[in-house]
């Protein structure tokens, strides 16, 4: 009897003349896949809403998975009690990973909350499936259709085809205002580069002789054009007991033209091996086995971001305003990457909190349109501050309830108080 793998026949096909473009229909459309377009997503979902989660990457989880940024940041407030200021997403993360040990607690002046990146990546696929969210991946913006203040439809270029997706609301949470841009609406730029970083995770680390903080960044200080190093100050994240570490030691310019752009990851990764060379030198005790177990793709902090119709001041966090229409809050210190050799770190007293506005994520001329995470607006160093993903978090959550408090009107004209108690855990819990 013939095997059937011998009657698997082939046929030849040509691609068919005029557009090949699939439709796609939902309540909402997501761009961007990362912390604040997940909690998007995901509140919308469970909203009761059709959701549609699109990302450039061909996997989903945006910086926070595939950057290697290995902390939560900016989830809980200021010593000496540690409050947590963001809920939603982040409670279902913590638990989840906290039951199989995947995730730790660093108290300093902040909490942070390191992680497994394998581990999270999975969970974010698992709960956007359970939660029955359309995933397109892959898949760059190619145009924009809107009529007047309205967003109709986003078509994107995936390697499978073109595909158009029309929505009720549109989330841009693209790190880059992707959306915001490619719809012809205003957006910042800085006047000078502002450093992304190359991350990477190092196993076969030591942890019985890993440095302290403050003597590693005063090692890379006093060292670092002895070993070629870009960035003079560095911070490496130990998982316990694990023997691996997350390393955040490097400063790669973020460019949004292609060529500039692919010639900064590859100087990005030139730096990192030079940075576990000085490491595997000056600290042995920790680094003399390490060895690179993954290379993050590039980490980008603040390159284009959207104009709202507030701009957040750095007076304003510094002041701690509590707007009217606040939607989220963090206690992060102000952290601008605008030297190559290192960046301003200013942090807050003890009881200090500042917020975001709904407005800095509005822009003015959309109706159906909102921008969450890094692409919020605000002055350069007031973006320095609430572009971590505590308060990203919660941008996308605040995205999801006004999308659907305002329905078929505008998000400008949406009762905020009512968002306000939607978001209570979030505000004042």
């Amino acid at each position: 009897m013939p095997h059937p793998l011998t009657e698997l026949k082939v046929r030849t096909v040509r691609k068919p003349a005029g557009p090949a473009t699939h439709r796609v229909t939902a309540d909402v459309c997501v761009v961007g896949a990362g912390i604040a377009g997940l909690s998007a997503a995901i509140e919308s979902a469970r909203l009761g809403r059709d959701v549609v989660l699109v990302d450039a990457l061909p996997v989903l989880g945006g910086q926070m998975v595939n950057s290697l940024i290995g902390l939560f940041c900016g989830v809980f407030g200021n010593a000496p009690e540690y409050r947590q200021l963001t809920h939603g997403i982040f409670d279902d993360i913590f638990r989840d990973l906290g039951e199989t040990g995947d995730v730790f607690y660093t108290r300093r002046h902040t909490m942070t909350v390191g992680y497994d990146e394998v581990v999270l990546g999975r969970w974010v696929e698992n709960t956007v499936s359970e939660l029955g969210i359309q995933v397109i991946t892959g898949a760059s913006i190619t145009g924009v259709v809107r009529d007047g203040g309205r967003v109709e439809s986003v078509t994107f270029a995936t390697r499978y085809g073109s595909v158009e997706v029309s929505a009720l609301g549109f989330t841009d949470a693209s790190g880059d205002a992707s959306l915001v841009w490619e719809a012809g609406l205003p957006c910042r730029l800085p006047e000078r580069e502002i450093y992304g970083s190359q991350q990477l995770v190092v196993e076969h680390v030591d942890e019985d002789g890993k440095p302290e903080p403050d003597d590693l960044a005063e090692r890379v200080g006093a060292k670092a054009e002895q070993y070629g190093l870009r960035r003079h100050d560095g911070l490496a994240f130990y998982f316990p007991s694990r023997g691996t570490a997350v390393l955040n030691m490097t400063h790669i310019e973020a460019p949004l033209e292609p060529v500039a752009a692919a010639r900064a990851q590859l100087e990005g990764k030139a730096q990192a091996d030079r940075v576990v060379d000085f490491l595997r030198a000056e600290f042995p005790e920790a680094f003399a086995r390490a060895r690179v177990r993954a290379y993050g793709l590039p980490g980008r902090r603040q390159t284009r971001w959207a104009q709202g119709a507030h701009q957040l001041t750095i007076g304003e966090v510094r002041a701690g305003t509590r707007f009217p229409d606040a939607v989220a809050r963090t206690a992060w210190p102000v952290e601008l990457h605008d030297t190559a050799e290192g960046y301003v770190w200013e942090t807050f007293d003890a009881d200090h909190l500042h917020y975001v506005p709904l407005r800095s994520m509005t822009p003015p001329e959309a109706h159906n349109l909102l921008v969450a995470g890094r692409c919020v607006d605000g002055d350069a160093a007031a973006l320095s501050s609430v572009r971590v993903m505590g308060p990203c978090g919660a941008m996308g959550m605040a995205a999801a309830h006004a999308l659907e408090l305002a329905g078929k009107d505008s998000v400008h004209d949406i009762d905020h108080a009512e968002l306000a108690a939607r978001l209570t855990a979030n505000l004042d819990g």
